[in-house]
């Protein structure tokens, strides 16, 4: 009987060693090489203000260790051609342009980052003279210019790729948020509209270690922000069990119906986010690690150390998930009483105590999906709210109550919400995302993976 749970506790002590191992390289790599009595190159380090900032660098790679390209234009020209910044590269190759106006004015628009050829070297032409920064989230974005790359795979293929990349890690966040979801209402059937606030809390909290006075080491190695993911994952599943011995349990006991607590949720949703402001501000946070970053370039394609890390912990998180879910005892009993609550009360399981586990799994999905989606693109107030209607996007397009469902579903949004910038304006993907998910239930009514009498 406790065989198994050992078991999943090794996954998930696997997980955080990957993490741990994974950060140990990515502090690595992120310290450039310069030559020996020559200028580093390297990514300037992100702003602290509530300005977005382009962050760059040009850095010639015909040379070993790579070259700084100094007195470069660069200049950023928004979605009408028209310049709205401009900067020289320094000597060790890097260009800071603050984007002028609130970071209101920027939210969901594509510029476009150009480098005057005229202003370069002799002999020294990028791989990509411009490259389009889509502002996504209220932080700095970060480009880079190399000199002396593999040509081949340029232009409209690079940019699919990249933002295959960038896709992927997105879906593996979605999906650990989507999977949380997923479960409560394949528990309870709770349509739960402050499920986006779980995410917005595992990123505060995160912040909250993170900003500790001090650094947290381990063998030398500056380890505050991986203990600050695992300390969000952690409260964020205290903070489901109090969410659900506070508020829902006492409202089924009660036999309120599931729109009445769908409407409970809303006003959850709105108190959370007032009161994540009032503790956090509205401006954007990035954590003390890994706010810009040098990426490795391989070939034309650009993938930074903590993509790596989200990536492979989000996947060994899914992995631990889904294995507890189908082998364990819990996992069996959590199935059972998705299926049919009563009948599972009436072969012994105890309903209630599932239905409060569950509750804790699943926020601390959404909370360390929040805590590592701030890792790699900031966070503010409203990230939760900001992403809730792709999270259900990815529930509703999985089927309903399916744990594959919601994971089928949460790649397929991220990806061709990311992807669809190759043809649509950045402000319009997530529509893209939503239309392909209104033609599949035209389609398929119960949704990819979903059993058709769960609909209705």
């Amino acid at each position: 009987m406790h065989a198994r749970p050992k078991r999943i506790a090794a996954l998930l002590a696997l997980a955080i060693a990957l993490l741990v191992s994974v950060s140990g390289a990515a502090s690595a790599a992120v310290t450039p090489h310069a030559a020996e009595g020559g200028t580093e190159c390297a990514l300037p380090q992100g702003t602290d203000d509530d300005v977005i900032s382009v962050l760059g660098r040009i850095c010639d790679r015909r040379e070993s260790p790579q070259a700084p390209v100094e007195g470069a234009d660069v200049t950023v020209e928004d979605e009408a051609g028209e310049v709205i910044g401009e900067a020289t590269s320094g000597a060790d190759g890097t260009f800071v342009i603050d984007l002028p106006g609130t970071v209101v004015d920027h939210l969901g628009k594509t510029y476009v980052v150009k480098i005057d050829e005229d202003s370069l070297p002799e002999d020294t032409s990028p791989d990509v003279l411009q490259r389009q920064v889509a502002i996504n989230l209220d932080t700095d974005q970060s480009v880079t210019f190399p000199v002396g790359g593999a040509e081949a795979g340029t232009g409209f293929a690079t940019q699919a790729l990249q933002l295959t990349v960038g896709g992927i890690v997105f879906s593996v966040l979605l999906a650990m948020a989507a999977l949380g979801l997923s479960m409560i209402f394949g528990t309870t059937g709770l349509t739960n509209f402050a499920h986006g606030e779980l995410v917005t809390f595992g990123a505060i909290i995160a912040f909250a270690v993170d900003q500790l006075p001090g650094a947290i080491r381990i063998a030398g190695v500056n380890l505050t922000v991986v203990v600050a993911v695992f300390v969000a994952f952690v409260v964020s599943g205290a903070f489901g069990w109090v969410n659900d011995r506070a508020l829902w349990a006492p409202l089924r006991r009660r036999g309120t119906g599931l729109i009445a607590m769908m409407i409970v949720s809303i006003g959850l949703s709105i108190f959370l986010r007032s009161i994540f402001q009032y503790f956090s501000g509205a401006q954007s946070r990035n954590y003390s690690q890994y706010s810009a970053v040098q990426p490795w370039e391989i070939g034309p394609l650009l993938i930074t150390p903590k993509e790596v890390i989200v990536a492979v912990t989000g996947v060994a998180v899914l992995v631990g998930v889904s294995l507890l879910i189908q082998r364990t005892r819990l996992g069996k009993a959590t199935r059972a009483v998705a299926d049919n609550p009563a009948l599972s009360s009436a072969t012994g399981i105890n309903v209630e105590r599932v239905i409060n586990l569950v509750w804790i799994g699943g926020a601390a999905l959404a909370g360390l999906s929040g805590a590592l989606l701030g890792l790699t693109q900031g966070f503010d107030y409203q990230i939760g709210f900001k992403l809730l209607l792709l999270i259900f996007a990815a529930v509703v397009l999985g089927g309903l109550g399916s744990i594959w469902g919601a994971m089928v579903g949460a790649f397929v949004v991220g990806l061709f919400t990311e992807l669809s910038t190759l043809f649509v304006p950045a402000e319009f993907k997530f529509v893209g995302a939503l239309l392909v998910l209104i033609i599949v239930l035209l389609i398929k009514p119960e949704g990819l993976l979903g059993k058709s009498q769960r609909v209705g």
